[in-house]
């Protein structure tokens, strides 16, 4: 049991605004602050939370209580469970009475391997060698704690020999089970990241391989400690300079972040390995700094910059956009020494709305009427996300755009959408009752994004999408809320829903991967296989895996 004591010094030395703020948006109001309930679905926020008396108190649905409280209901975990959470985000140590703490067990083991990773790197001399290449410095590797792991054996030794428990170990996403239960190492013969909390505390690793290994890069898996999509690779290191700077650079990888921070951005953080998800907007939102989306100038560079810029500017917040040229990253640039080229970049960053605006004119012909038409739609539907003010401001610089009269985006101009009425095949009556489900319970959408990717809805992205989003008077999103002929779906339902889309998603892939001709016998059959004795088999056991994207790996 955790001692009283323990959780009242706990308590004291914690602040709600900071908690709640790792989880919702949160504004100046007065003496407190508010928001948009996250228990419920509001538009208007009567979700209060008052520094002072270090509690919150939702005025529409009657939530309140303190700061365990709140990771109670927004995490759904019991009291110790909540504790101990607030303690790992804010490293604080927590005494027992008597048994032990799965997270400060989990904290203890990253931190003891961590050390380890590091020595493991000062008697390495080519993989030193290896970030020496990469232009980094010494005391970038000292900084930000760059590590080196071997083979899964030695990795194995470390932990018996340190009597670190396996299945601890398996907690922390250290190590796995293979298909007859044996354990082995997630990260071999790789060059490690450590991965901390906002707060400090370490949560994970990335890594990078040094071999032929189909997955050049790879994150610790989902724990109870870490979750990708809530997480900033450098956030801790950052923040500092993003609360004096008023800056906060999002860039690509590992390397960027590092870089950036070597040639005295300091503010620069990396998403791990996925696109900026609305979960990370409460953790960019601290300090009010204006964000700069810093990514590479290739297409998939294009497409995560257009769909972050789109995100960003619907929730209000200020920044621009810089693309690389030249097929060149920021860490390429810096190490090159065109350290000042990157800054004149920075300083050049493309509004976020204007970018936007450009970049979906840009991918019509806008010499076809039709496809005028379309990027006119899609224009007006971005501008439609933006407060009153702001769609003033930029419809003069859509219309030039797109060589189209402002007037066309007065009124109520109908967007040229396909109106198709619904299908009523099995699969679509499925999917629709998913989606009415996360209609009416907003809260479950962010459980369905850690395993669904939107572009496993096939047709129905868009719609899904404008549910994400939040744009409640979509069309068919208004027939669906309405559609009786469409039912709900109860916890247990959503998560065979869920299941039975993941099946299907990754039998599909499967299929993909055997007949595509561009992958090398190599990477084919560690993607193959992956599937086959990995995800099917976990899938079939009820288990929501996390999403992989394959077409990136």
């Amino acid at each position: 049991m955790i001692d009283n004591a323990s959780i009242e010094s706990l308590k004291n030395s914690i602040d709600i605004v900071d908690v709640v703020g790792n989880y919702v948006e949160l504004k100046k109001a007065g003496a407190n602050f508010k928001a948009n309930c996250p228990f419920h679905g509001e538009k208007t926020p009567s979700f209060v939370v008052s520094p002072s008396k270090q509690i919150y108190h939702c005025f529409g649905c009657g939530a309140g209580g303190d700061s365990i409280k709140f990771v109670m209901e927004i995490e759904k975990l019991s009291y110790p469970e909540a504790i101990e959470k607030l303690a790992s985000m804010y490293n604080f140590s927590l005494q027992y009475t008597k048994g032990s703490s799965d997270y400060s067990e989990s904290r203890r083991l990253l931190e003891g391997i961590q050390k380890w990773y590091v020595k493991n790197l000062d008697m390495n001399s080519a993989v030193k060698q290896y970030l020496y290449d990469r232009g980094i410095s010494n005391s970038s590797i000292e900084a930000f704690e760059i590590g080196y792991v071997g083979k899964s054996q030695e990795v194995m030794r470390f932990l018996g020999s340190n009597l670190f428990p396996l299945p601890k170990a398996e907690e922390a996403g250290v190590v796995a089970r293979g298909e007859r239960g044996e354990f082995y190492a997630r990260l071999v013969e790789r060059v490690t990241f450590p991965i901390y909390s906002s707060n400090g505390s370490i949560v994970g690793f990335g890594g990078r391989t040094l071999g032929n290994h189909p997955a050049k890069y790879i994150n610790s898996p989902q724990t109870k400690l870490f979750n990708k999509s809530r997480l900033l690779y450098g956030y801790h290191r950052a923040k500092e300079s993003i609360y004096t700077k008023k800056k906060l650079i999002v860039c690509e990888g590992y390397f960027d972040v590092i870089m950036f921070h070597q040639a005295g951005f300091t503010e620069a953080v990396a998403t791990l390995g996925t696109a900026l998800t609305t979960e990370h907007l409460p953790l960019l939102r601290k300090g009010d700094p204006e964000i700069i989306l810093a990514y590479d100038g290739d297409k998939a560079g294009v497409a995560a910059a257009l769909k972050a810029a789109q995100m960003l500017s619907a929730g209000g917040f200020d920044g621009g956009v810089v693309l690389f040229p030249g097929g060149q990253d920021p860490a390429d640039m810096i190490a090159d020494g065109k350290s000042e080229a990157v800054a004149k970049l920075l300083r050049e960053a493309t509004p976020l709305i204007p970018f936007v605006i450009e970049t979906i004119s840009r991918s019509y012909d806008l010499s076809d009427p039709r496809a005028k038409e379309t990027a006119f739609a899609a224009v007006k539907q971005f501008l439609s996300s933006l407060s009153q003010i702001m769609q003033d401001a930029y419809i003069p610089t859509a219309a030039t755009y797109l060589g189209v009269s402002p007037t066309l985006f007065s009124g109520k101009t109908s967007l040229p959408e396909v109106r198709e009425r619904f299908s009523q095949k099995k699969e679509d009556i499925a999917l629709l009752s998913l989606f009415k489900t996360l209609l009416e319970n907003p809260l479950l959408i962010d459980d369905v994004l850690d395993v669904i990717d939107s572009s496993m809805f096939g047709a129905y992205q868009p719609l899904f999408e404008a549910l994400v989003h939040e744009e409640l008077e979509h069309p068919q999103l208004v027939g669906l809320s309405i559609d009786d002929t469409i039912q709900t779906l109860n916890e247990e339902e959503l998560k065979k829903s869920l299941l039975w889309m993941l099946s299907i998603y990754y039998r599909q892939q499967y299929q993909a991967i055997s007949k595509d001709k561009s992958l090398s016998f190599q990477k084919k059959s560690f993607l193959m296989r992956k599937i086959k004795t990995d995800i099917i088999p976990r899938l079939k056991q009820g288990e929501l895996v996390a999403y992989e994207s394959f077409g990136t790996i």
